[in-house]
């Protein structure tokens, strides 16, 4: 086939074309690029006579690539990158009135972000930031572009449906700490002077936290493997509901959540304490969390969540820094 020169392609085709290898779908291509499904339709055409091959065909399941799509997913995506990552250089000056979609997990944000949202204005005049809490549809919402970024805790047991190696491949992720989830209980409760083993944690009845719609987590997994349960009394949908209600007075009930938050309730709830969850060291590492960044591949070299990711990042390591021992 005769070579054809780069500057004969309207590279505004090669946009669709990568969006198109990601959503497999006319309608959410058109969705992402805020553009009608006629306009995406007729720049598949364009591209199936530039290319004199199909493209995709299409199935119940979505569009299927060809083999020739297939072969050059991958570069197509290295050129789009690298286009976005040079055309970003161009602004000398940062835009003002920038729109921010985060989903940052509470109260990770407020204990490690404090100052965050205040970074984001001071940088990016006039910008407008909504940050909502990691909900049962989150992960949809980065996938379809309504967010730019998550800040959140994915469970490392094996089994887990929260666990790292389930996130589709259009993510992507960074680790930034691992924590240990612990036992949180009134500095007054009765089981402070009980020894403490299973069957002490067990005798009590739990307040849970949904996650995903679940109020079930790892924790309850590895107990069911050994026959064992937990008795869960009431769920919540928030961390600080839980903490809330366990500070009350005159009641038996214990929680489960993550270590970080101990700083939490250092600030808010101080006659709460915490106590490991009493496995054996071999089984209780299976209950870590790992608190990553999550984002979209497309945004691989996007300003925006760029300067997002590295803030982020530098905030949390201050953090660790100023509050390891």
């Amino acid at each position: 086939m005769m070579h054809k020169p780069l500057h004969r392609i309207d590279l505004n085709l090669l946009v669709i074309f990568q969006i198109l290898l990601q959503e497999r779908s006319v309608t959410l291509t058109a969705k992402w690029l805020s553009i009608s499904p006629s306009a995406v339709s007729k720049a598949l055409a364009k591209l199936r006579i530039w290319f004199d091959d199909p493209l995709f065909v299409r199935s119940p399941q979505g569009l299927i690539p060809t083999p020739l799509t297939l072969s050059i997913e991958e570069s197509l995506s290295d050129f789009i990158n690298i286009g976005n990552h040079i055309a970003s250089k161009q602004n000398s000056e940062t835009p003002k009135g920038v729109h921010f979609s985060l989903i940052l997990e509470s109260p990770l944000h407020q204990v490690l972000l404090n100052q965050f949202p205040l970074e984001i204005l001071n940088y990016y005049p006039q910008s407008m930031v909504q940050i909502r809490n990691w909900e049962y549809n989150s992960l949809s919402s980065i996938i379809d572009g309504d967010a730019d970024i998550a800040f959140l805790g994915r469970e490392y047991y094996s089994g887990s449906k929260e666990a790292l190696h389930l996130l589709p491949e259009v993510i992507d992720c960074e680790e930034l700490f691992r924590d240990t989830p612990l036992v949180y209980v009134r500095k007054d409760h009765p089981l402070l002077n009980e020894p403490w083993n299973l069957e002490t944690f067990l005798h009590y009845s739990h307040i849970s936290t949904e996650y995903d719609k679940r109020a079930h987590w790892a924790l309850d997994d590895i107990l069911a493997e050994h026959g064992r349960l937990r008795n869960i009394a009431i769920t919540y949908t928030s961390f600080e509901q839980t903490l809330f209600t366990i500070s009350q007075p005159n009641h038996e009930l214990i929680t489960c959540l993550p270590g970080y938050c101990v700083h939490y309730i250092s600030r808010v709830l101080p006659n709460l304490v915490t106590l490991p969850i009493p496995l054996p060291h071999s089984v209780s590492e299976q209950l870590d969390i790992s608190f990553i960044l999550l984002w979209h591949k497309r945004h691989a070299y996007n300003s925006k969540v760029l300067w997002l990711r590295e803030t982020i990042k530098n905030s949390v390591n201050q953090f660790m820094q100023k509050n390891t021992h």
